[in-house]
C-alpha cells in the first residue's frame, strides 16, 4: 500500500507487511499516544480490522491485535480507557468510505489468528523509570530497582529495604492501573513463593496514588520488563551481583530505620540485623 490516512492524534502509514503509527504531540493526544512516539504493527501481529461509528460526527477505525503479539496491551490486560487505545483512529465522519477502504486493504492483507507464540511489537526501550508513591521503579534493560520513599514507604519495605530483581529472576508482571483503586505494578518472580495480599507489603511491588506512577509511565514501563522477561533465560534466584551505594543514602535510611525503631515498628533485634546489613553494603 504505502499510502497515509490521518486521523485525529495519530496517523497511519500503511506498508507491505505493517503499519507505522505516528502519534501526535499536543495538549488534546492522549499522554500514553505521545509517550509511545511511533510503533510499528507488522500485519502478522493483527488478526481483525473493524470500522464503526464514533463520537460526535466521527468513526472509528481499529486493529484488533492477537493476544499475546504486543507487550504492551499484554501487560494493559484490557485496563486501557477506550480514549487511549493505541490501535484506534477516530477520523471525521466524511473520510469513512475512505476508510472502509482501508479497512478492506488491511483485512485482505491478514493471515495469522490467534494467540502469537511470541511478542511481534516492539515493547518501549530501557532505560525507564517512573514514580510511585512508595518508591522510584527503574528498569536498564537488565533488571528492575526499586529505591523506597521514606514518606511513602511502608515499615514492611523499609525492613526489606531497596530491590533489585535481574529479569532472568522474573516470570511476569502485574500492573493494575493507576485510574483504578488499589493500583500498582508487581514483579512476579520465579519460585519466590506466595506474595503478600497487599501491593504495600510487597518488597516486589510499587503502589500507585493520585500523580503517581501515571499511565504513560508505568505502562510502557510494565511493557519492557514482561518483554524483556519474554526473551530473558531464566537464572537461579539471588546470584546477580548489588551495586554499591551512595554512603549519604545508606546514613539516611539508617536514620530512619532508626526512627522506625524509636516509634516501636521495627524490634531490636530487626534493627541491629537491617542496620547490619546496610553498613555491609558500603
Amino acid at each position: 500500500m504505502g499510502d497515509v490516512l490521518a486521523g485525529f492524534h495519530a496517523a497511519w502509514e500503511f506498508e507491505s507487511d505493517s503499519v507505522l503509527i505516528r502519534y501526535e504531540r499536543g495538549i488534546r493526544t492522549p499522554k500514553l499516544f505521545q509517550a509511545l512516539g511511533e510503533r510499528r504493527v507488522p500485519l502478522e501481529a493483527v488478526e481483525g480490522v473493524t470500522l464503526t461509528p464514533g463520537r460526535r460526527g466521527t468513526v472509528v477505525l481499529r486493529m484488533e491485535p492477537r493476544p499475546g503479539a504486543d507487550p504492551l496491551m499484554e501487560a494493559a490486560a484490557g485496563q486501557l480507557k477506550e480514549s487511549s487505545d493505541p490501535y484506534r483512529l477516530v477520523l471525521p465522519a466524511e473520510r469513512e468510505t475512505l476508510a472502509e477502504y482501508y479497512a478492506d486493504e488491511l483485512r485482505s492483507a491478514l493471515t495469522e489468528s490467534g494467540p502469537a507464540e511470541r511478542h511481534l511489537v516492539d515493547a518501549p526501550k530501557p532505560p525507564l523509570s517512573f514514580k510511585a508513591y512508595d518508591g522510584k521503579a527503574s528498569f536498564d534493560g537488565s533488571a528492575v530497582s526499586f529505591r523506597w520513599f521514606w514518606t511513602g514507604a511502608s515499615s514492611a519495605k523499609w525492613k526489606a529495604g531497596d530491590q533489585r530483581f535481574p529479569v532472568g529472576e522474573l516470570s511476569g508482571v502485574e500492573w493494575r492501573s493507576p485510574e483504578v483503586f488499589e493500583g500498582h505494578l508487581r514483579l512476579l518472580r520465579r519460585n519466590a513463593g506466595a506474595s503478600p495480599a497487599q501491593p504495600d507489603q510487597d518488597p516486589a511491588a510499587v503502589v500507585f496514588g493520585l500523580g503517581y506512577g501515571p499511565v504513560h509511565e508505568s505502562l510502557p514501563f510494565a511493557a519492557a520488563v514482561l518483554a524483556a522477561v519474554r526473551t530473558c533465560e531464566p537464572v537461579p534466584v539471588g546470584i546477580a551481583p548489588q551495586a554499591r551505594r551512595d554512603p549519604a543514602d545508606i546514613a539516611e535510611r539508617i536514620r530512619h530505620l532508626g526512627e522506625l525503631h524509636q516509634a516501636g515498628l521495627v524490634t531490636d533485634e530487626e534493627f541491629a540485623s537491617k542496620k547490619a546489613e546496610l553498613l555491609a553494603e558500603l
